[in-house]
């Protein structure tokens, strides 16, 4: 099949696939249910499938023109390289389990057409913003995934819940409002808004920084944007498990890649001031966590605080870091999603997320028990775990790119998220028994959840094969 045919597949199988949801859920559940995982995986089989072709001969190239009509034409770029072939398939993997996972979560509530129709559309808006190469689609597509996380943020329906998905949207599309100017301001400068068209390494005005900057952190929930995703916790647990691990929080870093390393080059001034700003998100967050006895929030305030690692690599301007900033978004997607899956399965069987109300549940949910800390060690770094490798080279890229006292500060947030899990664990699943849960949750909760654990230690221990493919990225697309 040509290559450029795969790459629309990718996007529109997904994107346009889940309009058939909500009629296919009238005929059978069951249909319903297996058509939405098929067209999750085929993001991922078909994105899989391009890879080799890019590592050897480079990225492949999809442009068409739209007529807009009286607007004029819209030029619609696909591109696959190796920065984005990569995003798409840590986005589909985590999505496809999640979907897996829903089969039994969300088999006891109502507005289930609605729910996997969101679910999948929200992942083809993935693949759509990952492989735009124009600022206008990509933006596009943004606002897309935040009219999906809005919807499935408040899929309980409840006033408290529609007053947090509000607030999540709001903040979100704010942010984006602001970045359009900034995109705008590109326009203004080279006069397209089409990626491939402008050099690697152009200038990017510091006003142009900032404005695209505020959109990045507000939907990556970094500080001072980072309240409105603990309050997202009243979603679903495959929906927060979605905005955390897979999608929305690692749409912002994704794009910080791809606008800031693949395409511009901004003033040196930037590598001081998003480290400082990640280093704060960081620790209030940890703080966060450590008082909280919400465990969705607990783990919530933890996603603000590993992004901000994830912030720091990136930005620091260091290769080492670059690099494991790139490796920290696969190692805390596994795990950071099998925490909330995990959450999921204690909160449905015991009807409370207090973990003041919860204890002993590892000899009733050993299964959860066992996938809970197994995730949470890749999380704290502890080795041979995926996430060691990563929170090391993050750490260490700090270190190499003249910031140590930052680098000090994120060593401090690696000791707090280690007490902050431990507590939830012990608490949690250790110490008298408090509630006795109805079960452990169905087939489907568990296999999922069990994924994730084995996957979270398989790529630390198979290290290098993602360590590798992240090399080729740096070398072949960021340079």
């Amino acid at each position: 099949m040509n290559s450029q045919i795969i790459l629309l597949l990718t996007v529109f199988i997904p994107f346009f696939g889940s309009l058939l949801l909500p009629l296919a859920g009238f005929l059978s559940i069951r249909l319903r249910n297996y058509l939405s995982l098929a067209m999750v995986l085929s993001s991922l089989v078909l994105s899989a499938s391009l890879l080799p072709q890019v590592l050897a001969g480079g990225p492949v190239l999809f442009q068409l023109n739209l007529d807009m009509g009286f607007l004029g034409n819209a030029p619609c770029i696909f591109k696959a390289d190796a920065l984005a072939i990569f995003m798409a398939i840590v986005s589909s993997l985590i999505g496809s389990i999640i979907v897996f996972y829903s089969f039994g979560y969300i088999s006891h509530y109502e507005n289930q057409n609605e729910y996997y129709f969101m679910v999948v559309l929200f992942l083809g808006s993935m693949m759509g913003l990952v492989f735009a190469s124009h600022l206008i689609f990509l933006y596009v597509f943004w606002e897309l995934s935040a009219l999906c996380s809005w919807r499935l943020i408040g899929f309980f329906r409840e006033k408290e819940h529609i007053l947090r998905a509000d607030k999540a949207f709001l903040v979100t599309f704010g942010g984006a409002a602001v970045m359009l100017i900034g995109f705008i301001m590109i326009y203004v400068q080279y006069g397209t808004f089409d990626l491939n068209s402008i050099p690697h390494g152009s200038a990017i005005s510091n006003t142009a920084m900032a404005l695209i900057l505020f959109g990045i952190l507000s939907k990556s929930s970094t500080l001072p944007f980072h309240t409105w995703l603990p309050d997202a916790g009243v979603a679903p647990a495959p929906v927060t498990s979605l905005l955390h691990a897979a999608i929305l929080v690692k749409i912002g870093v994704y794009v910080f890649a791809r606008l800031f390393f693949v395409v511009f080059a901004p003033e040196s001034v930037w590598q001081t001031i998003i480290p400082v700003i990640a280093a704060l998100s960081a620790l209030v967050s940890a703080g966060a966590a450590i008082m909280e006895t919400d465990l969705k929030r607990i783990i919530a305030y933890s996603t603000i605080s590993q992004i901000a690692f994830i912030f720091l690599g990136l930005s620091c301007g260091s290769p080492l870091g670059v690099a494991g900033g790139l490796l920290y978004i696969l190692m805390h997607g596994l795990a950071k999603g099998g925490l909330f899956l995990c959450a999921g399965v204690v909160e449905q069987n015991t009807k409370t997320k207090d973990i003041t109300k919860l204890g002993g549940l590892f000899a009733a949910m050993p299964v959860t028990a066992i996938t809970f800390i197994t995730c949470s060690f890749s999380i704290m770094g502890i080795p041979p775990f995926g996430g060691f490798f990563s929170k090391d080279m993050v750490i260490s890229g700090a270190v190499e790119a003249g910031h140590p006292w930052i680098a000090f500060v994120f060593v401090l947030g690696a000791i707090l998220t280690v007490i902050y899990l431990l507590r939830v664990f012990i608490m949690v699943f250790l110490g008298p028994v408090k509630t006795r849960p109805a079960g452990e949750g169905s087939s489907t909760m568990l296999i999922s959840i069990g994924t994730l654990a084995v996957l979270s230690l398989a790529a630390g221990i198979l290290i290098y094969y993602p360590a590798t493919l992240i090399q080729t990225i740096i070398k072949g697309v960021i340079g």
